[in-house]
């Protein structure tokens, strides 16, 4: 498929969102709401819960079954009060020592007024920020398409999964095109020149692990990502705070490409 078939795919509808792995990664799960300054972004799903024997926090961004959801959900654009709330239950989780799993779903923050006057930017640039410093394992997965600053701001983490088919770019291809060719029907060729899929994301160190998506197994497809997130979870809560920071920094640092000296250098085309 190509990379615009591949967006087309994680849009349908009928594929699972986020609640779908929410029950099948996580047990004796306690819903945990509001950001403590404005209110409820229900964009975002958040909790405690068990992956295995072991305590998390989990944050996701759910985009609904139907309309009526999709709509109370903001089709899964978060709001400044659901990145908010995500910081809130990240600094908890540091307290606390728990590792953090997000989920990535969205086609990018929520981009009304009233979220620009609550602070949307600041709200994003806050949670990279703080979670870039983070004192605690922070693994993320993006299940069907990661959009801009709205999936950056739940991605600067130690590890990142993708889908085979999901996608993550600094904008839609139909916006990419509407800027660059002023025609949106070009987003096919838009997609293909933002390189935005998983295996892109793969070789360019961006993404670490992509797993095969197998609906039709939908429990043993999760069964396989718990397994992957049991080991990077073991791995990373027996390094010490330090070397977890570190390790984050040198992979955020090794992205991207410069030429010195007529070579180049960075990760491989």
């Amino acid at each position: 498929m190509t990379a615009y078939e591949k967006l087309k795919t994680v849009r349908q509808n009928g594929r699972p969102t986020a609640a779908d792995y929410i029950e099948n990664l996580f047990s004796n799960r306690v819903r945990l709401c509001g950001d403590r300054r404005f209110g409820e972004d229900s964009a975002i799903e958040a909790g405690i819960g068990l992956l295995g024997d072991t305590p998390v926090t989990y944050i996701a961004i759910e985009k609904g079954k139907d309309v009526t959801q999709r709509i109370k959900n903001n089709f899964g654009c978060p709001k400044p009060e659901g990145y908010r709330k995500a910081l809130r239950l990240m600094k908890q989780a540091e307290k606390f020592r728990r590792p953090v799993i997000c989920l990535v779903d969205t086609l990018g923050a929520y981009c009304g007024m009233e979220a620009e006057e609550r602070g949307q930017g600041q709200a994003i640039a806050e949670s990279i920020m703080e979670m870039s410093a983070l004192r605690t394992p922070t693994i993320s997965i993006v299940i069907g398409e990661g959009g801009s600053g709205g999936a950056l701001a739940l991605c600067t983490a130690d590890t990142v999964y993708m889908l085979e088919n999901a996608c993550y770019s600094v904008i839609s291809p139909e916006g990419c095109a509407s800027i660059i060719w002023k025609d949106s029907t070009r987003a096919p060729d838009a997609a293909d020149a933002l390189r935005i899929t998983a295996a892109d994301m793969k070789n360019f160190g961006v993404a670490d692990v992509v797993f095969d998506e197998n609906f039709d197994n939908f429990k043993g497809m999760c069964k396989t990502i718990s397994a992957q997130l049991k080991k990077d979870v073991d791995r990373l809560t027996s390094m010490p705070d330090s070397a977890i920071l570190q390790a984050r920094y040198d992979r955020f640092r090794k992205f991207g490409i410069y030429e010195e000296g007529g070579v180049l250098h960075g990760t491989d085309l």
